[in-house]
């Protein structure tokens, strides 16, 4: 269920008071102690950390994220930052890093958008609304075009069915209106596409995709392949993997950010902070099955110092 497959918890003696006063210790005078910051943020839970910034704004008169930005840098100031946003807001904020700028970061918004629950869709949009008054949906409009900005609405909405009941003869439904929609006709009608990936429940998809292997002698992922291109063809396989496994969906994601030269610290930090309460030791489990090596190894080679020391705390242990 969610919320017992992470790695971080409640902290069990919480006090917010003594936690305050410990990281302002750690962060006045001369150098920072940084071991006493990392031990704290990483071994209280997001609403813990919520409960320390309150205590500490009112015992000193400023925002806890204000004076690490102020006394830390680089990725490690990124990661402790996150660690003390509400999960809402970390979204929102991700989403806009995401569109800002010159090129839109797709593969973060379809990362967000597509792991993320439907009641988690309704407060990132409220958090996005409040940090930038502006709608979630206007940004998107803007950065996005065609069937593959339809999706992305469809999505922002947070309209998924999140039901666990699944109904047979609707998939079966589906499962032709899709099949009539690609492999079944000349050219395709991409908005059946959207409409059902992008509203049906996760267990129901399952089992249409079932189905739909039963009508079509082909897996949907092929037939997505074959009919569709560009962010909306990324977009929809990205729906149908997360479906299928979400946590191996997210480690994929991880292993790519931590291959080759130089490492991808937006999504490596996205992902262990946003995942640190919900699924991390599962995303653990599929990525030493997929990679042969542990999560843990590969943050250990790839990155170094505090922000190391922090994500390796995160990540809770070796596989």
């Amino acid at each position: 269920s969610v919320g017992h497959r992470g790695t971080v918890r409640d902290y069990p003696d919480f006090s917010p008071s003594v936690d305050a006063e410990a990281i302002q210790k750690a962060i006045k005078g001369i150098g920072t102690d940084e071991k006493m910051l990392i031990s704290i943020l990483t071994e209280r839970s997001n609403a813990q950390r919520q409960l320390i910034v309150k205590e500490y704004q009112a015992a000193y008169g400023k925002e806890l994220k204000d004076d690490l930005k102020g006394d830390l840098s680089g990725h490690f100031e990124h990661l402790m930052v996150a660690l003390v946003t509400p999960p809402a807001v970390f979204d929102a904020k991700q989403l806009k890093k995401s569109m800002k700028g010159a090129g839109t970061n797709e593969d973060a918004l379809i990362e967000i958008l597509t792991t993320r629950t439907s009641r988690q869709m309704k407060e990132i949009s409220q958090a996005y609304y409040t940090v930038y008054k502006k709608s979630l949906g206007d940004d998107i409009s803007s950065e996005t075009s065609g069937d593959f900005r339809k999706a992305m609405l469809t999505l922002a909405d947070g309209r998924r069915d999140e039901s666990l009941k699944v109904d047979e003869h609707l998939a079966k439904k589906d499962a032709q209106i899709l099949y009539k929609a690609g492999e079944n006709r000349w050219g395709t009608d991409e908005d059946k596409f959207t409409e059902i990936l992008c509203l049906r429940s996760f267990p129901q998809l399952k089992l249409t995709f079932d189905e739909y292997r039963n009508i079509s002698q082909k897996d949907i992922v092929d037939s997505i392949k074959g009919e569709l291109s560009g962010h909306f063809e990324d977009l929809l396989l990205a729906i149908v993997n997360c479906v299928r496994n979400t946590p191996a969906f997210l480690a994929e994601r991880l292993h790519r950010a931590l291959k080759g030269i130089g490492t991808d610290e937006f999504t490596l930090n996205r992902i262990m902070v946003s995942r640190s309460e919900i699924d991390l030791l599962d995303i653990r489990t599929e990525f030493k099955k997929y990679y042969g090596y542990s999560l843990y190894s590969a943050i250990k080679s790839d990155t170094s110092g505090d922000y190391e020391i922090t994500l390796l705390k995160i990540c809770g242990g070796d596989d």
